[in-house]
């Protein structure tokens, strides 16, 4: 098996975390958000409940700020758990 490099998977994590979190600011901000997460709900026969509330920027960057973080140490820390298990 490979050997993941632990920062190159860490940071490819947070790319896909904060990208993915970039992408539902912007829903947000151009209004097509409650959309989104109505049809999402009810393709999981949930009724929608939830109500988005607008778009304020400083909400946003921790929104970015935090998921790139925890999509950083998700990734790094999947690649040292992968690289123990896979030791010859």
């Amino acid at each position: 098996m490979r050997v993941l490099n632990v920062s190159n998977t860490a940071i490819a994590t947070a790319i896909v975390f904060g990208g993915y979190h970039l992408l539902w600011s912007i829903l947000v901000f151009i209004g097509y958000a409650q959309r989104v997460i109505d049809f999402v709900l009810w393709a999981h026969f949930i009724k929608p409940v939830y109500t988005i509330e607008p778009f304020e920027i400083s909400r946003a960057a921790v929104l970015l700020l935090l998921t790139t973080v925890v999509g950083y140490v998700v990734g790094g820390g999947f690649a040292i758990i992968w690289n123990a298990l896979h030791r010859r």
